[in-house]
Formats: structure tokens, sequence, C-alpha cells
């Protein structure tokens, strides 16, 4: 994900995280409440917010949600809203649309409406999504410290073939790798001449800065 517009609708923990993570990754965050506290503390460190009604779609129109590359729906258990949020995301052309639920079957029809990801507050947090979001081919991330982090990171194909001391994670961009995963095979602290292919799975460890630098790869 380069540097992109994001909105993201619902201000509460999960929403106001998100926003904030992407916001300090560059990213061009617009946050969109109903209520007017929640805006005003997000509008210390996003790039724009204002309470709005999601659920009118003159409203979204006229915020220029059309022009937003990914659509954040993170709105509580207003499940009626968060639904109706999704499909006018969609409808408006939104060209990602990650929503929240809150629990399967909600999750169910928000995928039948058009939502392209669905994330779960009870095992999901806002930074987390942040991160999966930012980094390509990152499929997990789980903070250890403010700022530090293990992610899980699929190999893409343009790093297929190549060993490990070719791609040199550690000596690029400060990450150190921890396991290797292939298939059914588990290797901790795999050898520099390990070979990685398209879809094999690395446990890696860094900073955030370190592994925002992933996109690079």
């Amino acid at each position: 994900m380069g540097k992109e517009n994001v909105v993201v609708i619902g201000l509460g923990r999960f929403g106001s995280s998100l926003a904030k993570t992407l916001s300090e990754y560059g990213h061009e965050v617009l946050a969109l409440d109903t209520n007017m506290k929640m805006v005003e503390n997000a509008a210390e460190f996003v790039t724009q917010a204002a309470q709005v009604d999601a659920t009118d779609e003159n409203a979204l129109v006229e915020m220029g949600v059309r022009n937003f590359d990914v659509g954040v729906v993170a709105m509580g258990s207003d499940i009626k809203s968060s639904i109706l949020v999704a499909l006018l995301l969609k409808k408006l052309g939104v060209k990602t649309v990650i929503a929240r639920a809150h629990d399967d079957l909600h999750g169910e029809i928000l995928e039948k409406v058009g939502a392209d990801s669905v994330v779960y507050p009870d095992r999901e947090t806002g930074i987390r999504v942040a991160h999966a979001l930012t980094t390509p081919n990152l499929v997990d991330y789980m903070e250890i410290m403010p700022r530090y982090g293990i992610a899980k990171v699929v190999v893409p194909q343009a790093l297929s073939g190549k060993r490990l001391e070719e791609i040199d994670l550690k000596g690029r961009f400060g990450i150190k790798i921890l396991i290797l995963c292939r298939r059914k095979e588990v290797i901790v602290n795999p050898s520099k001449n390990e070979i990685v292919n398209a879809g094999d799975t690395l446990v890696v460890t860094g900073t955030d800065e370190d592994l925002k630098a992933l996109r690079a790869v």
C-alpha cells in the first residue's frame, strides 16, 4: 500500500486507533463520526475530521468519499448502519471497503453487500489492521511494546527463489527473521542460505518504522 487516501467511519477505540496509526504512516485520513467529541479528538492526528451521518449518501458525496482508495467502516454495535454504510461506500466507487463486524452473522452480511474484508473487534485491534493495510503481504502483527512488534509476512513472487542472504532484511531494514514457515515445515532461526518461495511465511521482528520499510520489498 503506497500513500493512499483512507476514510475511517466510526471513531470509537478501534476506529480512532486505526486512523491514528495510518496517519502516523503518512496516509491521508478522513475521519467521520456523528459524535462531535470523538471528531474533535481525531482532528488532532488525522488529515481531516468531520461530524457526518455516514448513512446519508449525499453527506458522503459532499465529503468527497468517492475519491478515496480505502473505506473502513469501524462503527460499533449499530449493525444496521454499518451494513448500510458499507453498501454506500461500494456504491460510491470506493476501491477497497473494510468493515468491522459484531459477530459472524454480521460479517457474512457485510461480505454479501460487498465488503472486501471483514474484521472482528474481539479478534483484531485498530493498530493491527492499520499495519496490515500499510504493509503488503503482512498477514498478522502483534505489538510487543510501543512502536515495536512481531509480524508474519508472506513472501511475494518477486522474492521467490532467493536466499535469505540475498534478501538481507537485517542489513537493509534492520528486521530480524525469527521463523520460516514452508507448508508444514517450520524452521526456527533459519540459515542465511535458506531459499524462500512465493507463499512461504516469514515471522519477523523490528520497530514499526523497520516493518513499514517492507513496502519496498
